[in-house]
This record gives structure tokens, sequence and C-alpha cells, in this order.
């Protein structure tokens, strides 16, 4: 029997492993280039996602902005109603007549024309009361607006990104 050249055998062998190691190669390559074009395609999506979030949580803002500007411009409306005197605190000495009671004899004439006390005008520290009434009041509508705002976006954001289920 005749045995063949052992360069050639390793030449052979040689030449497999080297057809072997190309064609892992290439096809490590190819894995690479597709995963790259995957990753650009979930970039894509994000930050298409990310515009959409964007732009609802800006709309979102703007919203609690005019909100807010509302509620702005009735606490004016009240600080001059209070400045004025048309706001008033009821008067905790003021004794109602019951709803049946019977009116006092006497000319109803005389009683309309007459005021039965002057009309006072508010303090200074019924005003002030008053006034830090309306700001608290107008701070208790924004922290509600600016919570009800988040919720909305919060929502918004979870429903973008899990889905609606």
């Amino acid at each position: 029997m005749i045995l063949p050249n052992p360069w050639l055998i390793l030449g052979a062998l040689a030449a497999i492993a080297g057809a072997y190691g190309y064609g892992h190669h290439a096809g490590w390559a190819d894995r690479d280039q597709e995963m790259q074009i995957e990753i650009a395609k979930k970039n894509a999506e994000a930050r298409e996602t990310e515009q959409k979030l964007t732009a609802q949580i800006t709309e979102t803002s703007t919203k609690l902005m005019e909100v807010n500007n509302v509620v702005n411009q009735k606490q004016s409306a009240l600080d001059r109603a209070i400045s004025a005197g048309r706001v008033r605190l009821p008067a905790p000495g003021c004794v109602s007549a019951a709803p049946s009671a019977t009116a006092a004899p006497g000319n109803w004439t005389e009683a309309r024309a007459q005021p039965d006390r002057p009309a006072d005008t508010p303090s200074d520290e019924e005003r002030e009361i008053l006034r830090l009434i309306a700001q608290i009041t107008a701070d208790g509508d924004r922290a509600i607006n600016q919570l009800n705002a988040c919720i909305d976006s919060y929502n918004q954001v979870r429903e973008a990104i899990n889905g609606k289920q």
C-alpha cells in the first residue's frame, strides 16, 4: 500500500480548516450585520415612541398652564373683590330670625327707608384673612391640577410603553 504524501494530507487539512474558519468568520459577520440592522430598527421605533410621548407630555403641560392661568385669573378677581369690600366674612354675633317668625308691627315704609345700622367697611384683618383663604384655595386648585396632569402623563407613558392591555 502506498502512503500518501504527508504534505498533501497536511495541505488538505489546512484547506478544510481554512474553509471552516472562513465560513465561521463569514457567519459571524452576517450575524453582526443582521444584529446591526435589528438594532437600528429598534432605535428608530424607540425614537418614534419618544417623540410621541414628548408631544403628549408637552400637550399635557400646555393644558396645565391654561388651567392654572384660569385659577390665577379667578384669584385675581377674588382679590379685587376682597380689596373692594364686596367679599365679607360672616359676622359671628349676627342672630338670624327663624323662617317662621312674624315681623314686628310698625311702619314698614320707615323701616325700609332707614337702615338699622350704618354699613361697616371690612377691617384690614378681615381682608387679610380673606386673601389668605383665597390663596390657600388657589394653591390647592393648582396642586390638584398638577397632580391630575401628572397622573394623565403617567397613564399616557404607561399605555405607550406597555400597550393597551
